[in-house]
Formats: C-alpha cells, structure tokens, sequence
C-alpha cells in the first residue's frame, strides 16, 4: 500500500521546519565576566553564523531576563524585539542584561561609561569569537550607543569589537556624556550610523547627526542609513516613535546587516 505523496511531503517539511527552529532557538547564557559578577545574556546561534551582534538596548538598560528567556522589562526595544530579524539574517545574536551587580535600580545608568561596564563587554566579544568564530559588532540603540561607543574607544585589537552599529544615537545629554563628545578619533573599525530623520527625542535630533559622522573620519569605514516614515506612537524618545524605527524594522535590519557584511 503506497502513501500520498502530499502527506509525505508536508510531513517532511514540517520536520525540517522544526529542525530549523530548534537549531536557532534562543537560550540564555550567564557568563563570567569580573570577580563575583555574570553577564546574562540571550543568545540566538544560526548554523554556521556570518558575523556575532552585541544587541544593547536604550533606557535603564535593565532587562531582567527570567531564565526561560523572557524579559520583565524592554520587550519592546527596538533591538530587543528585533533580534529574531538579525538571526534570520544568518548573525550570532547575544541580547545583553545589566550584569549581576546592577539588577536593580538604576541598573545601567551612570555606569554605561564606566571600566566595569567595558570589561562585561569585552567578556562577551571574547566568547563570543570563540563560540562563533566570526567578528563581532556592537550594537546599540538609543541610551545603548553610549555603551557601544564607549567600549569601542576604550577596547582595542583582539579586546574589542570589529565594528559598531550606532542607532538612534544619543548626541545631546545634559546628564551625562553624549556620543559625540567621546574621543572618536580613536576608532579604527567601521562604524554604521543608524538614524530616523523624524527622530522627536531632544537628545537624538537628526540636524545634530553631521557633526557625529565629522568626528568619524579615522574610522576605516562610516556610513549614515537615514530613514523615513514609519509608525509613531508615544511618547518621542520611546521604543513606538520615530526613535525606535517602528514599521521599519526589517527593513532597518535588513540594510544594517548588509553593510556590517559588505567587504
């Protein structure tokens, strides 16, 4: 007695879909990074990844990821809720938490610029490198380009990352240091400026954006993606305005991978 063809078929589909799935199916990593300190993180591995991406969100920064990979706060993030697009695209994908010793109030704020923060950082490009053998980027968006930026001038060579993706940049801040005042001129990597033309946040104003890229010149490759349209909803500096790429995320994903992997 031979079987429908159809059934086999669909059935055999369904079986390498759920083999894909699992092979890319997210799973959380808390890595040893200072004396007494983890670094949870989520992680999502393709088969055989082009490239790793550090996704730093903005805000406080404190993600607090459950075990199971859930988040109790930043679902909604523009990078967060965009990490499955940057692993469709065939990246190693880590989404970093506050470490262990920033779980509470104020979690990453007023220490995104601290020593500490870049060596939880430079843990994680290490493992990173070593689990996927291929470069590794920061990306950051929003309060998150502080972090990236400031690791990227801090780390160099093997220590630090080999490009970073600076979205939604924060270029104006009267409590703290905005990006532009970074020392830049020690960056020797690419660097990708991912910005919304109709950004309404006052710390991310898109008229301030040529004054980053001027401070960009030793960076062996820069780029500006500036984008239009899009959803706008809430509040101007949070994750469903302008700010946070909202109806434009694949496309935002889509063309920031392709230049991170453009030889």
């Amino acid at each position: 007695m031979h079987l429908p063809l159809r059934p086999l078929i669909l059935g055999a589909l369904l079986a390498l879909c759920a083999q894909v799935h699992a092979q890319v199916a997210q799973r959380v990593v808390d890595l040893p990074t200072r004396p007494g300190v983890t670094q949870r993180m989520v992680v999502i591995a393709p088969p055989e990844p082009k490239a790793a991406v550090v996704l730093l969100a903005g805000g406080h920064g404190g993600l607090q990821i459950f075990p199971n990979g859930s988040f109790n706060w930043g679902e909604g993030n523009f990078l967060v809720r965009s990490r499955q697009l940057f692993a469709d695209q065939g990246l190693l994908v880590a989404v970093l938490d506050a470490p262990s010793d920033r779980q509470t109030p104020p979690f990453l704020q007023g220490f995104r610029q601290r020593p500490e923060h870049a060596a939880d950082l430079k843990a994680v490009i290490a493992w990173l490198r070593e689990s996927g053998k291929v470069p590794v980027w920061l990306v950051g968006t929003s309060r998150g380009t502080q972090s990236a930026a400031y690791v990227a001038t801090e780390l160099a060579g093997a220590d630090g990352p080999d490009g970073i993706v600076l979205s939604s940049t924060i270029l104006s801040d009267s409590k703290g240091r905005p990006v532009p005042a970074m020392p830049l001129g020690r960056l020797r990597i690419p660097v990708l400026v991912v910005h919304h033309e109709q950004d309404g946040c006052e710390l991310c104003s898109f008229a301030d954006v040529p004054a980053l890229m001027a401070k960009l010149d030793n960076a062996p490759r820069k780029q500006l993606l500036a984008f239009q349209g899009g959803a706008n909803r809430g509040a101007a500096c949070e994750a469903f305005a302008y700010h946070g790429f909202n109806g434009l995320e694949r496309d935002v994903v889509t063309q920031t991978v392709a230049w991170m992997l453009a030889k």
